[in-house]
């Protein structure tokens, strides 16, 4: 038992020496002299969600949410599984069918009850985890997506109006990546 915690912790330390995340500031930003990526990154990201805002015109807390983890994903950690164009816009879709699903029977046959609205709004979450699982296409964000569905869309047409948001979003993100993914650095 002393040796499995022993081993965590010796895990995490080397982890945060291997990252440098025992300083205030990401270690990374002065000795690789990525400074400049940090900076453009994250306008990027601010420009491309501001796009995706404007023209769409969606202001859902969770919906919205779940597209700023997309943009931190895709912009900040490019090169990982998760910000690849299978996840983002498979996870998304998951995301979509699971909390659309879900959304849509409880819409149905709820009965306003809000007990049942929560295992609904877990159902999709759990559902989202596992069809992205099993599919291979992880994106952490398509569960906040799932769970906006079931947590804010109150009647049918606002389950499609969400759904076709979140996927031109995914898809507007996307592109913009794929344009610009060879001056795009892994900044975590």
């Amino acid at each position: 038992m002393k040796e499995d915690r022993k081993s965590k912790e010796t895990l995490i330390s080397d982890a945060y020496k291997g990252k440098g995340t025992r300083h205030v500031i990401d270690i990374r930003l002065v000795k690789e002299k990525l400074w400049i990526n940090y900076i453009l990154q994250s306008l990027l990201a601010t420009v491309t969600i501001f796009i995706v805002l404007l023209f769409l015109k969606l202001a859902t807390p969770v919906i919205v949410a779940a597209l700023g983890a997309t943009a931190f994903v895709v912009f900040a950690m490019p090169k990982n599984i998760t910000a690849q164009p299978r996840n983002v816009i498979g996870g998304h879709m998951v995301g979509v069918i699971s909390g659309g699903l879900c959304a849509l029977i409880f819409i149905f046959f709820g009965d306003n009850s809000d007990f049942l609205h929560l295992i609904a709004a877990s159902v999709s979450v759990g559902a989202a985890i596992f069809i992205m699982v099993v599919t291979d296409t992880e994106h952490p964000p398509g569960c906040s997506t799932a769970l906006g569905l079931v947590v804010h869309a109150k009647i049918v047409s606002q389950v499609i109006y969400y759904s076709i948001f979140i996927m031109i979003s995914a898809t507007i993100i996307t592109m913009v990546k794929h344009v610009l993914d060879p001056q795009l650095k892994d900044l975590v």
